[in-house]
């Protein structure tokens, strides 16, 4: 990069297009730092973005393609792209559309190759620092508090849809008229929390108990519920809604709060926007209500108990919540019973009660409980600003070439080094990369790795991608190529023995990346402890993925066979008394005789999960005549009631 291109690139902003991605626009406004980058939209042109800057009210202009290889990194731990809502809402939660990730901006390292060719092995000269940009946690609140414009989203009926995604991946989707409810424990016994719109009209409710709701409707399907699956996937999927805007929430167990202050006319409008918004989740499975207004407390009520899409004014929305009863005012339910018993039954209803009547009966409430409060909230005298958190740290690395090339794997090693200094600077290491390359024609071409643990290791990170990048057509060449860290977790610095080793598990998860990468993800697989005493559920089979390899846990049973059968076989057993060890036993038509035994060890069935005629089983270990250290079992004892033998089986095999 030359030194003139140096100085007309500062304050520049740089947008990478599928269509031309050599060509870069520029900003010349003073209050933007170098190379902010905008991640590349599939098929965003030129006009589109000359629209974008002339809303901002910046000058554009064109700046020629550079005459070398350039390469941009960047950290964007703030205004990074949201992620795909299709990732990770659940596991085997991968139905449905996969929506265009939303641009971003970031605080780049500009790195420039010192001459024309191949990349590797040449000085890399930086510019600028990678770090966090201070998003904050929402907008200013020094300005009227009824100027702010707040959009309250609530998903009627979240956990369910859910859980219909879920099921449809896996090819077990419910057919529309079966009644489906989702149930948790409670006080006495399991209590039914979301029904599907069949169990719906055949009567069944939220908070019903489930030996009620079976004797109502034989036919329901119950499903255990999974709070805390939607709870992280209702949190990815607030921050994947800040496409719409860049302060978002997570509002309850079924809803997002939204501060669109600003932001609406990017959308055609308020009402615009709140279609836009229903019909994207609507397309995801996820029916939603929708309501926009000057404070966080209005939005909530009429979102639930208002008209749909409401849009409220500040001089509206005081006679639009006024109908309204009680219960929008998130309050609980036994101080809505009192407020009814009052006579209290709307929200107009508690506006025109004097305030010192509610003080004195209110006064030492709690939020939830106190109704002047909420008031306050709802009408603005009491501050709610909506609390964004910060976006997960994004990372991503460009090279824009100056001609079409036909292979990109020359320039993967530079695009790796300079990504993993990002990542250090930032203490992170990446756990899922993905390498975009945009041909000349608009096509664009991913190709995805992961890593069993987070690592910032360029040279094990360029060889996940081994022979996998040939396979992608080139066309006509390729003119930019992106590496980004889809994925990056906290990675500290480890300490080394003398001889330069570490004893952390690093070599075994490389081992694990390679083998993925080169076998396919499903190929490579771990056990992995489950929480059941029963021995053949003990352990389950997992992606070595997504368990980082680490130190050797000792193992929980010493007295357990290392090597179990998958499915016990049926052995014939001869016995000196019914309920003791056999004598002699057959398996696989050759006759064992016990020399020694130790035992046994009861497991009763777990009763939760096992059918009602599930049988106790007895563990022996023994040594027959030729020392080989069997582990057999006795399925059932002859003091049930259900007056059927016991049946005798081989589990296990000692080393």
């Amino acid at each position: 990069m030359t030194q003139d291109d140096t100085d007309r690139g500062k304050g520049g902003l740089i947008l990478p297009f599928t269509a031309s991605p050599a060509k870069a626009a520029f900003s010349t406004a003073p209050g933007f730092r170098m190379g902010a980058v905008l991640h590349p939209v599939a098929g965003a042109r030129l006009a589109q973005a000359r629209q974008m800057l002339d809303c901002a009210g910046m000058t554009f202009a064109n700046i020629p393609a550079p005459s070398h290889p350039v390469i941009t990194s960047a950290a964007c731990p703030n205004f990074g792209p949201t992620p795909s809502l299709n990732s990770n809402l659940n596991p085997g939660l991968n139905a449905g559309p996969n929506l265009d990730q939303n641009p971003g901006l970031a605080a780049p390292i500009m790195t420039s190759v010192t001459s024309a060719g191949r990349p590797s092995g040449q000085r890399v000269t930086q510019r600028g620092t990678a770090g966090p940009l201070d998003a904050g946690h929402g907008p200013a609140t020094d300005r009227d508090p009824l100027s702010r414009r707040i959009v309250s989203i609530h998903l009627t009926d979240f956990a369910i849809a859910r859980w219909l995604r879920w099921a449809a991946a896996r090819h077990d989707a419910p057919p529309d008229d079966l009644p489906v409810v989702l149930a948790a424990e409670g006080a006495h016994g399991p209590v039914v929390t979301a029904t599907n719109r069949a169990a719906t009209l055949a009567g069944l409710h939220i908070g019903a108990r489930v030996v009620d709701i079976r004797a109502l409707c034989p036919q329901v399907r119950v499903v255990r519920a999974d709070p805390d699956g939607d709870r992280a996937a209702l949190d990815k999927l607030m921050l994947w809604a800040r496409r719409w805007c860049p302060w978002t929430a997570v509002d309850g167990a079924d809803g997002i709060v939204m501060d669109t202050t600003g932001s609406d006319h990017l959308w055609g409008g308020e009402a615009a926007m709140l279609r836009d918004i229903e019909g994207t989740l609507g397309v995801l499975g996820f029916a939603a209500r929708l309501a926009l207004a000057p404070t966080h407390g209005a939005a909530w009520a009429l979102a639930r108990y208002g008209a749909v899409r409401a849009i409220a004014t500040p001089q509206t929305f005081h006679s639009q919540t006024a109908p309204l009863p009680a219960r929008a005012l998130r309050l609980e339910g036994d101080t809505v019973l009192l407020l009814q018993r009052l006579g209290l039954k709307s929200i107009g209803d508690l506006a025109a009660v004097p305030r010192a009547s509610l003080a004195r009966r209110f006064a030492t409430a709690p939020l939830a409980q106190n109704p002047l409060l909420r008031l306050d909230q709802l009408q603005g005298r009491q501050p709610e600003p909506v609390n964004a958190r910060t976006d997960p740290p994004r990372f991503a690395v460009q090279a824009r070439l100056p001609e079409p090339v036909q292979d990109p794997t020359p320039y993967l090693a530079e695009l790796c080094e300079a990504l993993c200094e990002a990542l250090a600077k930032a203490g992170h290491g990446a756990r899922k990369i993905t390498v975009t390359v945009y041909r000349t024609d608009g096509e664009v071409s991913h190709v995805t790795a992961a890593t069993a643990r987070a690592s910032r290791d360029p040279n094990h990170l360029r060889r996940l991608f081994d022979d996998r990048l040939e396979r992608i057509d080139p066309g006509f060449g390729f003119e930019l190529i992106t590496l980004a860290a889809d994925t990056a977790d906290p990675l500290q610095a480890v300490q080394g023995g003398l001889d330069g080793r570490t004893e952390d598990g690093a070599a075994l998860a490389q081992l694990v990346d390679r083998l993925s990468a080169k076998l396919g993800a499903g190929a490579v697989r771990t056990p992995s402890p489950r929480a059941s005493h029963i021995p053949e559920r003990s352990l389950t089979w997992m992606s070595a993925l997504s368990q980082a390899p680490g130190r050797r846990r000792k193992p929980g049973h010493t007295n357990r066979p290392l090597r179990l059968l998958d499915t016990p076989e049926e052995i014939h057993v001869l016995y000196a008394i019914p309920e003791g060890p056999p004598v002699q036993f057959r398996w696989r038509r050759v006759s064992h005789r016990i020399a020694q035994f130790h035992g046994p060890e009861r497991i009763a069935p777990e009763w939760w999960t096992d059918r009602a005629n599930a049988r106790l089983r007895d563990y022996y270990r023994i040594e027959d005549d030729t020392r080989r250290r069997l582990w057999i079992y006795r399925d059932g004892i002859y003091s049930e009631i259900y007056h059927l033998p016991p049946q005798w089986f081989m589990h296990g095999v000692f080393a």
